[in-house]
């Protein structure tokens, strides 16, 4: 057993901005699908139950800041995903 490495090439590998804007791409399309997704079942299950305003207050005062910020992550995987579609078009 000859201690050898693996692959020579991996330590000297460098990612390239041509291999890492489709990586983004892909994963940023994928985040987006699952928050579409995701609201759509909510606007499921809140169709089924009956909401009362202290509920729904209740709701947005204890979850603001988490509203805020996965709006935040949204918006900003929005755009990502825009204007690399629009990059990659033109």
């Amino acid at each position: 057993n000859i201690l050898r490495p693996l692959s020579p090439h991996l330590p000297i590998y460098k990612p390239q901005l041509t291999s890492t804007f489709p990586i983004y791409h892909r994963i940023s399309g994928a985040f987006l699908a699952t928050i579409v997704l995701f609201f759509y079942l909510i606007c499921l299950k809140i169709g089924l139950i009956c909401l009362t305003y202290e509920n729904v207050y209740l709701f947005f005062f204890y979850s603001s800041k988490l509203i805020l910020i996965s709006v935040e992550i949204t918006a900003l995987a929005l755009s990502y995903h825009l204007y690399n579609g629009v990059r990659h078009l033109y």
